[in-house]
């Protein structure tokens, strides 16, 4: 039979808990991992980004080879001259905007959506403490997200290999890449792809902690994202589009040049994780001070 003890609590008051309880125990992420894997809206999402390099492969066999416009020569251009070029070209034509739906997903559904259940009061009152809660779901929030944008290049390279043949990586510009420098340009690229997404998933986060609505959440943070390209298109803004995340969100296309150049990558992801780090501390910030009344 659990006993009780006391411990001092933020206050300095002591508070009686059972024996044995460690907050640090409390909903692990493999739980919550599980508990999101299982969800439908994890299944339809990852089955659509499996889905995407075939409707592209598909594409590419009706309407033939890719052809350039008034004699310029793009990366899309060249998505049929090797796996490794069918990946890159996948990649370009999602980042985006695609894939900034499964990150908004994955990060702004899952608060949200136990208050939208009414469940977690219930979550709370387990006990689980409110930081402890936050952490486990936004730590399987970015998994997940990561995941999905791991997912689609390599189902790309792996359809592009079977349709196109495992080759060296063809550069717009000329030239080409060998297949192991091509694979760790790719490899950097997913990386700086998934940077550039923690504004989204910060901003779908924070929304996720003020609203009990999961479609608001996701929707905030996929308009704002839109918001955000089309701002970065009005030249009249001038350097101010520099502190535009989606000013940034192609500069992952200087790891497919012949000369790596780190400059523009560097600086994209000193803007997105700036604004991530503020988001997710309003999102602490503002979810312990929450009356929780669903």
């Amino acid at each position: 039979m659990r006993t009780l003890t006391e411990r001092a609590g933020r206050d300095g008051q002591p508070r009686e808990v059972a024996e044995g309880y460690r907050a640090g125990r409390t909903l692990p992420v493999r739980v919550e991992l599980i508990r999101q894997l299982k969800r439908r809206r994890t299944l339809v999402m990852g089955g659509i980004l499996f889905a995407l390099p075939f409707v592209l492969l598909i594409a590419f066999a009706v309407g033939g080879e890719p052809e350039g416009r008034a004699g310029q020569v793009s990366l899309m251009d060249s998505a049929t001259a090797s796996g490794a070029n069918f990946a890159a070209v996948t990649l370009f034509a999602s980042a985006g905007f695609l894939l900034v739906v499964p990150v908004a997903l994955f990060c702004g559904d899952t608060v949200a959506s136990e208050a939208g259940w009414s469940s977690l009061r219930y979550l709370l009152a387990a006990p689980v403490p409110r930081a402890r809660l936050l952490l486990s779901k936004l730590t399987v929030g970015l998994g997940l997200s990561l995941a999905a944008i791991v997912l689609l290049p390599l189902v790309a390279l792996a359809v592009g290999t079977a349709a196109y043949g495992w080759g060296p990586l063809e550069l717009p510009t000329g030239g080409t890449l060998p297949t192991d420098t091509a694979a760790a340009r790719l490899a950097l690229t997913v990386a700086y792809v998934f940077v550039s997404q923690l504004v989204t998933a910060a901003l779908a986060f924070w929304l996720s902690t003020r609203t009990d609505a999961p479609l608001g959440a996701v929707g905030g943070a996929v308009g704002l994202t839109i918001i955000g390209n089309v701002l970065d298109e009005v030249t009249a803004l001038g350097d101010w589009r520099s502190f535009l995340p989606a000013h940034w969100q192609y500069a992952w296309l200087d790891a497919v040049q012949p000369q790596l150049d780190l400059t523009r990558m560097i600086q994209g992801s000193s803007v997105s994780v700036t604004y991530a780090l503020v988001l997710f501390a309003l999102a602490f910030r503002g979810f312990a001070r929450k009356d929780i009344v669903s």
